[in-house]
């Protein structure tokens, strides 16, 4: 339950009620994990829904969980009746800072255990009050936004798989990751959405959109359904960024829990990120993704609209590959729409999201199609909502993995094993030679000088701003490649199967209805296309015997040959061996009785000494 919030939740009611919004009845569960007694302390990211009104834009959640023994309380109140205490400090913000606000939220978290005195609260209004004065006027650049997101790491981990998520994703199927301890879940799972362009910084605003089980009825109509997909991030209007410090606990612990600071609707007194114009509407007959409709839109329309926006921060800049650069160069950095696409952020026609002039980012969590880092179990039931198009979520209830039917993909971060059912499926998300050869490009240069401690992720080439520069020239290129006519070789290099499946998605279809003026700067093509070599066919029988059914179970018979082997011939060594020391030993004590002195050649003697007039 909700013990604190500063401000209240609900503006009506003050900061120790345990009433929630509607829409954020999952937040207990969510900030204290399912799992979490397991552990002293946890971190954890989750998204919730807006609260409706004029600002529909996802609310970015950041938990810090930790128990302590009961017996070290200063101050023991009456509901502490076991042996442990266990609580949440949760921040909740307008901006995705997911490293930023946990760095900050981890020592508040320290410092109001170390107390020992849950009812000093003081801390936590100093808290929000820290955060938004400390974050007024910070752009989402790539060094806050990505803080502890490590691609490296990644890679390292996952090595070609990671690739074959990337895809899994741009197709929009229903993908769940599954690890404990959650922080290890969370920071995964984002890390994988890092590698899209301007994904963590402008693509998650309607990641969030979806009802809680209370409030869908058993039988929705179509019409319903329409209704809640259609939803769009274009009618915001005066977005701002509030930040809440949460205190969470589950209801069979009976103990306090921590307070959070939460903002309630209607109140200005958080920081204000730059709101753009909205267009008139994104409520057409376009939502149906009928390509006739996408086709008439104007393609040279500006955006127009009744949206009235506050300036409180510069426009974000992200980090993006300058086009046509080589892909071992340090992309240069773009301030302007006349040297790229990067510079100008706008507000997209037909996304509703924030873009660059390349389009991106891609508008992938839209519509339905849901972004949820940590699921608690009491959010099952959206795997299976008809509302839901898809998602990318994370979970550690291992009831979540055993139900294999309601996700596309099963991702087990522990073995980095990714589980599709669909035979189709992973013939779609099959790598082709070219993708081998990036992916194989990825993981040389991560695990190059790996052995110098100190200059490990240091350099350029292998860093995680490298990483990323390289999935941007990836999509890139792959969306230049789309646009050009009688492109089927240079699409052969993607495999055609998963640029046909692509095609037809809504993340496609979005990006395909409207122009792009800085797409005429990249080159078509592959990054790594070109002939075949035998390199290619050694890189492929590897890839081959790594990940499918038949080649892991060559490989392990091989391994299991093997050893069968050396312990084979260990035991038939001991085996001559004693025996050889056994005859010495008994032609000794003959040669004694004899009183002869004995000769007798050991296995490790010369062949002259071996020899029969020798013995």
């Amino acid at each position: 339950m909700v013990e604190y919030s500063y401000p209240p939740l609900l503006p009506q009611e003050g900061h120790d009620s345990n009433n929630l919004p509607e829409e954020w009845k999952y937040l207990p569960f969510l900030a204290l994990p399912d799992g979490a007694h397991n552990y002293l302390e946890d971190t954890v990211y989750f998204h919730l829904p807006p609260l409706g009104g004029a600002d529909m834009k996802c609310v970015y959640g950041v938990s810090c969980y930790r128990q302590i023994e009961a017996k070290s309380l200063k101050v023991r109140l009456a509901d502490v009746t076991r042996e442990t205490v266990q609580k949440s400090v949760c921040v909740l913000s307008r901006v995705p800072l997911y490293g930023l606000l946990q760095a900050k939220l981890q020592l508040i978290t320290h410092a109001y255990f170390d107390e020992k005195d849950f009812s000093q609260i003081s801390i936590l209004k100093e808290l929000y009050e820290h955060m938004n004065g400390s974050l007024r006027g910070t752009t989402l650049e790539g060094s806050q936004v990505f803080l502890g997101l490590s691609p490296r790491d990644l890679i390292l981990h996952f090595r070609h798989k990671v690739l074959i998520l990337f895809k899994l994703i741009l197709l929009e199927k229903k993908v769940l990751f599954y690890v404990s301890p959650v922080n290890r879940l969370v920071g995964v799972l984002m890390t994988v959405l890092s590698l899209f362009p301007g994904m963590i910084e402008h693509g998650l605003a309607d990641s969030s959109h979806y009802r809680t089980k209370s409030s869908v009825s058993e039988d929705v109509s179509l019409a319903e359904v329409e209704e809640f997909v259609s939803v769009s991030v274009t009618d915001i209007t005066n977005a701002s960024m509030e930040l809440l410090a949460e205190e969470d606990q589950t209801p069979s612990q009976r103990t306090t829990s921590l307070p959070e600071t939460s903002t309630p609707a209607g109140e200005n007194h958080h920081l204000k990120p730059p709101s753009r114009t909205s267009p008139d509407s994104s409520e057409s007959d376009w939502e149906t993704l009928d390509p006739s409709v996408l086709e008439e839109i104007p393609k040279d329309s500006e955006t127009g609209g009744s949206g009235s926006g506050s300036c409180g921060v510069e426009t974000p800049e992200t980090f993006e590959p300058a086009p046509g650069i080589p892909i071992t160069v340090q992309p240069q950095g773009l301030s302007s729409a006349g040297s790229g696409g990067q510079g100008v952020i706008s507000q997209g026609l037909v996304s509703g999201l924030e873009e660059d002039l390349y389009g991106l980012p891609l508008a992938i969590f839209t519509k339905g199609y849901l972004c949820l880092p940590y699921m608690a179990l009491q959010q099952h039931h959206l795997l299976s909502d008809v509302t839901v198009r898809g998602f990318v979520a994370g979970a550690t209830n291992i009831l979540f993995r055993q139900q294999r039917h309601l996700s596309d993909a099963i991702v087990e971060v522990e073995e980095a094993k990714i589980q599709i059912g669909d035979p189709e499926l992973r013939k779609l998300l099959s790598l082709t030679t070219a993708d081998l050869r990036f992916a194989d490009y990825l993981v040389k240069h991560v695990t190059e000088n790996r052995e110098d401690v100190f200059l490990d992720g240091t350099g350029w080439e292998g860093g995680d701003e490298w990483i990323r520069a390289q999935f941007g020239l990836y999509v890139h290129s792959l969306l230049s490649s789309t646009l050009q006519e009688d492109a089927e070789k240079l699409l052969a290099d993607w495999g055609a199967p998963f640029v046909s499946a692509w095609r037809i998605t809504h993340n496609y279809r979005v990006w395909f209805s409207n122009k792009h003026p800085a797409m005429a700067e990249i080159t078509p093509g592959h990054p790594f296309q070109g002939q075949y070599s035998a390199a290619d066919l050694k890189l492929r029988f590897s890839h081959s015997v790594q990940n499918s059914e038949r080649g892991k179970k060559i490989g392990a018979a091989v391994i299991t040959t093997s050893r069968s082997v050396v312990q084979t011939g260990k035991a038939v060594g001991q085996s001559v061996g004693g025996a050889l020391t056994s005859a010495k030993s008994a032609m000794s004590s003959w040669f004694s009785t004899l009183g002869q002195p004995a000769i007798v050649a050991s296995p490790a003697t010369s062949p002259e000494a071996r020899s029969p007039s020798a013995t």
